[in-house]
């Protein structure tokens, strides 16, 4: 069993917040917008675990910083940990990336994502909440697998598949197709769009109300609402990840870029 103040300051790029039950999880880098580094995705995995056993959390709440969700990559953080052994690096990263999928599922309670912005890099996680919310000028591409030469292997392929369907769902992932806020709602990957001072006030509004059910409700309701997504991630994850991570090892895995930290945002 965990509680909040035993992890509310553990993760450098993760600020909790919590009111009558409701845990907002806000990402973010130095206070502002949120970064993709090595840490920060293998803090993830052990921070839901937390939240999870937690059982002050009723309703959870994902969101970023600032009006981006994730469009940062610091590839330097990634290639400063391959040396001496590349393989030895990818073998602990499937770890890590198989732990922050399936620890995300195994929140019992039910989850809302809001999307505070463009979402280019492990998109999987927020969408895999039972309800996501984007802003008007939210847009997904998946921008750090197969256009940067790699397998997209981390839960991407799973999720991107299932909501547009197979045909779809490869199509965005080999082309690096950006989806608008718009277009998400009508395919049925976001369940709403709004402005972005409405994103977060309809967060809590949803969560406010869920959080005054019963703990077996709503505990129930996310169990049976993720038996699927459940069942998919138990049979592709672990392979995608070894699929991306063998690959990792060939594809420039030991040449440091000339901005390590790479703004990825297809806008620009």
């Amino acid at each position: 069993m965990s509680t909040l103040s035993g992890y509310q300051d553990k993760y450098p790029s993760i600020r909790f917040e919590r009111r009558d039950g409701v845990l907002q999880i806000t990402l973010h880098h130095e206070g502002g917008e949120f970064i993709v580094t090595e840490s920060a995705l293998r803090d993830l995995g052990r921070a839901f675990i937390d939240v999870a056993e937690d059982y002050e959390n009723k309703v959870a709440i994902l969101t970023g910083t600032g009006d981006r969700f994730a469009t940062q990559f610091d590839y330097g953080s990634f290639i400063a940990k391959m040396q001496p052994d590349v393989f030895d690096f990818w073998i602990h990263t499937r770890t890590d990336g198989v732990r922050l999928v399936q620890a995300f599922l195994d929140i019992e309670v039910p989850v809302i994502s809001a999307i505070n912005g463009p979402v280019v890099t492990h998109s999987e996680t927020p969408l895999l909440a039972d309800v996501v919310l984007a802003t008007e000028d939210t847009v997904f591409q998946d921008a750090t697998h197969f256009l940067n030469g790699l397998p997209p292997g981390d839960g991407v392929h799973t999720v991107w598949t299932t909501l547009l369907g197979l045909n779809r769902g490869r199509h965005f992932l080999l082309t690096g197709r950006v989806l608008t806020a718009q277009e998400a709602l009508e395919l049925g990957v976001v369940a709403e769009v709004l402005a972005q001072d409405e994103l977060l006030p309809r967060a809590w509004e949803l969560a406010t109300a869920w959080a005054k059910h019963s703990s077996a409700t709503l505990r129930g309701t996310r169990a049976v609402l993720t038996k699927e997504w459940r069942r998919l991630v138990a049979d592709q994850l672990h392979t995608g990840l070894t699929h991306e991570g063998f690959a990792g090892g060939f594809v420039g895995a030991f040449e440091v870029p000339e901005q390590p930290i790479v703004d990825l945002d297809p806008r620009h």
